[in-house]
């Protein structure tokens, strides 16, 4: 009965840390003392455009590496040999977070690694305690740098073969609460209960995210997937803020739709959705459903953003254990997320050149076994390498 009780306590407490409002900083109080780098891609909303200074230290930027586990390493191997034939201006910090500890340490180091450098590259880590105190790594990462918005863009690749040709869909997914909110206790024997997390702020800062991600892509409309006919309160919380932040750009068309019908409007016909806005859950779900449509967890990379910090990995959070070591892993999602943390630094020739040699290889049919392929995992950057070397010759 105590231990019941002290569960429900620590829940009530946690429960307590999301519901305690927080300011909202607005860029105008903020650009006398934030750089231009600052300005550019640490505001929940750019309202000014402006030229990335260069980095410090010769132009060169530090970016912390978390490889993660499964095909995580090997992938982080083919990064940094492609960035170095490109000359690209960045250093890795590395970072290993062992997946078998039972305390935090490791995961105390990769926090303070990445608010140091802003920026990290990250594989899918796992997290096999059991401890009651040791959380999931990936979770607590997104949760400690307040990383609230999850942007998977996913366009289809010509030169892949597909069910459904021309898709070009962004999901935008709220990224620290809701299912996701690690807030679970056995309220008495046998009975357990995970709560459910959606504030106000979170789903309001994510919702206005997708608007102006829309305004500034010249994106014409905004889905926001739900659960509300069901999840009355806390689905029907998220409606109700994206349908209010909604009225503020009325030349985005704003429409909503249920989770379980939206996964079959995504096979059936994906062509109607432009931006999809959804919460923690909804938008794993339905990015693992157009990944599957646009060729499998191989090819799209996956963008973290807060106000400060920003970590960038392969879209489908997968760890690829079972393939790990043998030479047929698919590079490019990870690639992918690579030139993606380019272009946020403002390394945009070498993004463009890195960028065109992947579609290039992609596109004459160099494909892993994933793709219905035959390449490895080498033949595969190896093409990108030369195609590499033929734009910088």
């Amino acid at each position: 009965m105590f231990i019941a009780k002290q569960h429900s306590e620590m829940a009530a407490r946690s429960v307590l840390r999301y519901l305690k409002p927080k300011p909202v900083i607005f860029q105008s109080h903020r650009c006398a003392s934030l750089s231009g780098f600052d300005i550019q891609h640490k505001t929940p909303t750019i309202k000014k455009a402006m030229a990335i200074p260069k980095a410090h230290y010769g132009g060169r930027h530090t970016v912390t590496m978390l490889p993660g586990a499964g095909i995580g390493p090997e992938l982080m191997g083919y990064v940094k040999e492609v960035f170095k034939y490109a000359g690209v201006p960045v250093d890795f910090e590395d970072v290993e977070i062992d997946p078998n500890a039972d305390d935090n340490v490791d995961l105390d180091y990769a926090i303070t690694s990445i608010r140091r450098n802003g920026v990290a590259l990250k594989g899918n880590i796992e997290t096999r305690s059991t401890e009651a105190g040791v959380i999931s790594r990936n979770v607590a990462l997104r949760n400690e740098l307040d990383l609230y918005v999850n942007v998977l863009h996913c366009v289809s690749y010509p030169g892949v073969n597909s069910r459904q040709k021309n898709i070009d869909i962004v999901i935008v997914r709220q990224n620290t609460e809701g299912e996701y909110s690690m807030l679970e206790h056995e309220s008495v024997y046998g009975v357990i209960e995970s709560m459910k997390v959606i504030t106000n702020f979170n789903s309001e800062r994510v919702a206005r995210y997708a608007f102006e991600y829309a305004k500034r892509n010249g994106r014409k409309k905004v889905t926001t997937v739900h659960k509300a006919n069901i999840m009355k309160l806390s689905d029907g919380l998220f409606l109700e803020i994206s349908r209010r932040v909604a009225k503020d750009y009325p030349d985005i068309v704003h429409n909503d739709m249920i989770i379980d019908n939206c996964c079959m409007q995504l096979v059936s016909n994906p062509h109607q959705f432009d931006v999809v806005l959804t919460t923690n859950l909804y938008g794993s779900i339905v990015s693992n459903v157009v990944c599957g449509l646009l060729g499998g967890a191989g090819l799209l990379a996956g963008k973290n953003y807060g106000d400060h910090y920003t970590i960038f990995e392969p879209g489908t959070r997968n760890t690829g254990t079972s393939i790990a070591g043998k030479n047929i892993a698919n590079p490019i999602a990870m690639l992918n997320a690579a030139v993606d943390m380019l272009r946020h630094l403002g390394h945009k020739h070498h993004a463009v050149v890195i960028q065109n040699a992947i579609n290039k290889t992609i596109n004459q049919g160099i494909h892993t076994r994933d793709l219905g392929g035959t390449a490895t995992s080498r033949d595969v950057v190896d093409n990108i390498l030369k195609h590499i070397k033929i734009a910088t010759a």
